[in-house]
């Protein structure tokens, strides 16, 4: 008989329990909700387990990556853990790509894998792989449970890494006799990660007194200033912050691609979306800038282009909770490692009002001269335009849906062309760019956030990478709408060879099935759109219809997202439409 986890006395609470059972326990008290998995032979005890456990509502994905993605979603949306769990071999090696693009967006995720028995470990037995090995550069940290005393610190612990700091995934390989074996579990012997994080942050300390008033110098001397706002915004939920930040300083506001939402976008101060493409008023900004605080990002390439020529003539204040991420791509000036929102909070109270009305004018009017030129949403009127589709479904939500996006030209046009005005309404996978993102995500979504609306942007290539997942919105009533952009073609890499490699469009052509009828076939409804005027009715007739829909909008073949940097050039180096068209 094992003391799981510790030597102390036990308590009335404690009970002998089986280790599935203690993991069950241990998942009620870190107040799990939802478990998104897909049952094995070496995770059968944990299953076995579950149906005493009504509180812990288990769904059955249809593929172990749509768990990832379904725990990922939630947690973006609500702030929480979510929380996947498969089987031994190719079950947990399912869970990678999804543990990877939580990791690369610091998403707190927790999944649990079951592992052959202890004696079969290191043997080759049927299903044993080691996900330890394969899993450790894409999580925050990797347990592999050896011995009961192990298992519920374990769990404990993962839930803690996984929030605190910067967040991210983190797994727990259980093999399958250390959940069969019994132990004894005293809840009261064990902080959860809830009463960990509430510690953590009544004791956070503000930055360095130095580094404010260094920060602030730079800012009193600035004459073109802005602030680049990045995930971190939305992690720390510093909304009120950079607002207060923002409007004191009269600093202009660019936001990054999973930064998006962190600012309102009707806010007079805000410009838009920096990098490969980013409007060019906001990428001219950047190239004449002369201070930047950076807050909450990493420089990623998509936002910098080529390095030596990012910001040139800026220094860079740089805040990220990651220490790690400072000076890592571009050198900073001041370099601040502290949470976004207690560093704010430090800068507003030290800077003093400021007027930058003439670097705001100049920005603006980069910004007429752009769209005039451009010509921005100049789309074939024969066909539905994306521009509009979007801006349908801000109108006829009232702002007030979650769009969930998923990776290539639909992407960058969501980001572009719907108006950001409410909090963490956009979830969209950013580092890793995961095509088959956006259902499974947009599930875990809806389920952490049921009294919102949620639409999934999608395109043709995308959605038939996690499609088989209609099936599990069907069974759980998730009431999703998906746009699909159905434009016959992987329509970024097709932008790329058609700027890049002579149009050559070698493997983007894709075809699709006929997505009103595989709607019928889960038992959903489907729509299909192919004139420009049909966009509003078909929107408006899936916000009506119970249960999930998809809408097919069949869009440009050969449009393109505008403006585009080229690979390894400079961020002021644009390809427009305008040059396309001439």
């Amino acid at each position: 008989m094992h003391d799981a986890g510790n030597t102390r006395e036990r308590s009335q609470s404690a009970r002998e329990l089986t280790g599935s059972e203690i993991v069950c326990e241990a998942l009620v008290r870190e107040g799990v909700e939802f478990i998104y998995g897909y049952p094995g032979g070496a995770i059968i005890p944990f299953y076995d387990a579950l149906t005493s456990y009504p509180d812990l509502h288990h769904v059955l994905v249809r593929h172990e990556q749509a768990a990832s993605h379904a725990a990922d979603g939630y947690a973006r949306a609500t702030g929480k853990v979510g929380v996947c769990a498969a089987t031994s071999g190719p079950g947990a090696t399912n869970l990678v790509t999804g543990l990877a693009t939580a990791f690369m967006d610091s998403v707190p995720v927790v999944a649990i894998t079951g592992q052959v028995a202890r004696p079969l470990i290191g043997r080759d037995a049927f299903q044993e792989t080691d996900i330890i090995g394969i899993t450790q550069p894409i999580t925050k940290h990797s347990f592999q449970v050896h011995s009961m005393d192990e298992l519920a610190p374990a769990i404990h612990e993962a839930f803690r890494v996984a929030r605190s700091g910067r967040p991210g995934p983190v797994l727990v390989d259980i093999p399958k006799d250390i959940q069969q074996a019994r132990a004894w579990y005293d809840p009261a012997n064990y902080q959860t990660s809830e009463e960990q994080l509430r510690h953590e942050q009544e004791t956070v300390s503000r930055p360095a007194a130095h580094l404010i008033d260094q920060a602030t110098q730079m800012l009193s001397g600035a004459k073109k200033p802005l602030i680049m706002a990045g995930h971190g915004i939305i992690l720390s939920g510093a909304y009120k912050e950079l607002k207060a930040f923002a409007e004191k300083t009269s600093i202009p506001v660019i936001t990054t691609l999973l930064g998006q939402s962190a600012f309102p976008e009707d806010h007079p101060l805000h410009l838009g979306m920096p990098g490969m493409h980013g409007p060019a008023h906001v990428n001219r900004a950047i190239g004449e800038s002369d201070v930047i605080v950076g807050v909450g990002l990493r420089f990623d390439d998509r936002v910098t282009g080529k390095v030596d020529e990012f910001a040139p003539n800026a220094r860079i204040i740089h805040i990220d909770i990651d220490a790690s991420e400072l000076h890592k791509v571009k050198v900073a000036t001041v370099a601040i490692a502290s949470d976004a929102r207690v560093a704010l909070e430090a800068l507003t109270e030290s800077v003093q009002p400021g007027d930058y009305q003439e670097w705001f004018e100049r920005i603006r009017a980069w910004q007429t001269e752009s769209d005039e030129r451009v010509g921005m949403g100049q789309w074939d009127p024969a066909y539905p335009s994306p521009m509009d589709v979007l801006q349908t479904i801000y109108k006829q939500t009232e702002g007030k849906a979650i769009v969930v996006s998923d990776v290539g030209q639909h992407q960058m046009w969501t980001a572009r062309f719907y108006p950001w005005t409410r909090p963490n309404s956009h979830i969209t996978s950013g580092g890793l760019g995961t095509m088959g993102f956006s259902i499974p995500a947009a599930m875990g979504v809806k389920m952490g956030m049921p009294d919102a609306p949620v639409w999934v942007v999608v395109g043709d290539g995308c959605v038939q990478m996690n499609i088989q997942e209609l099936a599990t919105l069907q069974q759980e009533r998730v009431p999703v709408k998906i746009a699909i952009m159905n434009n016959g073609y992987l329509g970024m890499v097709r932008q790329w060879q058609q700027f890049f490699h002579s149009r050559n469009y070698s493997e983007t052509p894709i075809s699709g099935p006929d997505y009103v009828k595989l709607a019928e076939a889960y038992g959903l409804t489907g729509i299909r759109v192919t004139k420009s005027d049909e966009v509003e009715a078909a929107i408006q007739q899936a916000m009506e219809t119970p249960g999930s829909v998809i809408v097919e909008f069949v869009i440009e073949s050969e449009a393109c997202v505008y403006p585009m940097v080229a690979p390894g050039a400079a961020i002021t180096s644009m390809i427009e439409e305008s040059e396309r068209r001439a």
